[in-house]
């Protein structure tokens, strides 16, 4: 049985939730054993009491809260900051005024630290300067006045909190290209595993059918050549991953082949030109791109793509039914340039324009006037006997003046 890849996800960010709650269980004890060292000297330590009681049971009570990030809630943080500057200003109430100016701790003391730090790891480092400043301005309250010692403490809190918001965002964004990394190499290598399984049995019975098809004559040379058309289509889907599903279908009628691609699913985004292009490939057409995306504006690819069809339209009606055709697309700095060639008949000189006169419109409309309406360009060059060649430009931005089709 095959063995399937999976992408194991892995959180940067885990450890540190772990270490906040450790630090806020340790903060705890810190703040209420220098309690009980300075005891006497609180003229109203019951205010300090109860305090410290509320702050162990909501501590120990809320460690499931900082396990995680989907666990640490909005009001749950909002909660925690309003514990840790109630504690700040109850200072106020419970400690000496004498302490208080010389310098000494908070009810909390540095069990804050923990609840601006729950605030970093959340939300980054607007969250924790936002949780930084309120506790700042708590401290100025509980001091009275900017003393030196102060407002060392606060721009440590402040510098410390935001570097460490700042480092969790980019861990997270590190880790989501990691894990979009993982996920596109283990795609790649199911695609791999998929080629080699199709090379050795799809390919070959299509590429047999082709053969069998051609010997044989009649309808099964028509068949032949259907598969000869999927083979080509199938071993291009394998190779690159590039190509939508298209579906193929004889248009008796014209003697035709139409293809349906599937649009892409961001209709507005950039899309890659070669999505829409390399369906047309087949037995008698041949695409040869770039190794790297070639990006336009949907509309813009939509309507080359189009305009592409249309000139390989005019191919299988008046070139022949054992003409080939080549579609080379090209990547310029400021345009994508996209050549259709044929080595049928050529096209007689004052075809075109008799066309014209006739009111078919094919190439006018068809190819010159999507590409106009796209701010570029159609020229084509045909000899008689040496085949035809159309180049088309489309530039990389839509023109300002254009709206879409």
């Amino acid at each position: 049985m095959a063995k399937r890849e999976r992408v194991m996800r892995m959180s940067v960010e885990q450890p540190l939730w772990r270490a906040l709650a450790g630090f806020r269980v340790l903060t705890m004890l810190y703040a209420i054993g220098l309690f009980c060292t300075a005891y006497g000297e609180f003229p109203r330590p019951w205010i300090a009491i109860g305090y410290y009681v509320v702050l162990a049971g909501w501590t120990l009570a809320t460690l499931p809260r900082v396990a995680s990030e989907a666990a640490c809630t909005k009001r749950f943080l909002a909660v925690d900051l309003t514990i840790a500057v109630t504690g700040i200003l109850l200072t106020i109430a419970a400690d000496a005024h004498e302490r208080i100016v010389d310098g000494g701790p908070t009810l909390p003391s540095i069990w804050t630290a923990g609840s601006v730090l729950a605030f970093a790891i959340k939300g980054g480092w607007r969250w924790a300067a936002l949780a930084s400043t309120a506790v700042a301005v708590a401290n100025l309250i509980e001091r009275g006045a900017p003393a030196r010692d102060t407002v060392h403490n606060v721009i440590l809190v402040w510098v410390a909190s935001i570097a460490i918001g700042y480092v969790v965002e980019v861990a997270r964004a590190s880790e989501r290209t990691l894990a979009r990394a993982l996920e596109i190499e283990a795609a790649t290598r199911e695609r791999e595993r998929l080629a080699r399984d199709i090379h050795d049995s799809v390919l070959q019975v299509l590429a047999m059918v082709k053969r069998r098809g051609a010997a044989l004559g009649g309808e099964a040379a028509e068949l032949g050549r259907l598969a000869g058309e999927q083979e080509v289509a199938l071993r291009t889907l394998v190779s690159g991953g590039l190509v939508p599903v298209s579906r193929v279908s004889e248009d008796t009628a014209q003697g035709a082949v139409v293809r349906a691609v599937e649009e892409p699913e961001d209709a507005d985004g950039p899309v890659d030109l070669r999505g829409l292009l390399l369906p047309y490939a087949g037995a008698r057409i041949h695409v040869a791109e770039p190794g790297a995306p070639v990006t336009l504006p949907a509309n813009a690819a939509r309507e080359l793509a189009a305009a592409v069809g249309a000139a390989l339209d005019n191919v299988e009606r008046h070139a022949g039914e054992h003409a080939h055709a080549w579609i080379l697309i090209e990547d310029e700095p400021g345009e994508v340039i996209v050549t259709v060639r044929d080595d049928g008949p050529g096209i007689p000189e004052g075809r075109l324009a008799q066309a014209e006169g006739e009111g078919r419109m094919g190439v006018a409309l068809s190819i010159r006037g999507r590409l106009r309406d796209l701010g570029g360009s159609a020229e084509l060059i045909s000899t008689p006997g040496q085949g035809t060649e159309v180049e088309l430009k489309v530039p990389k931005s839509e023109p300002m003046a254009r709206g879409k089709r």
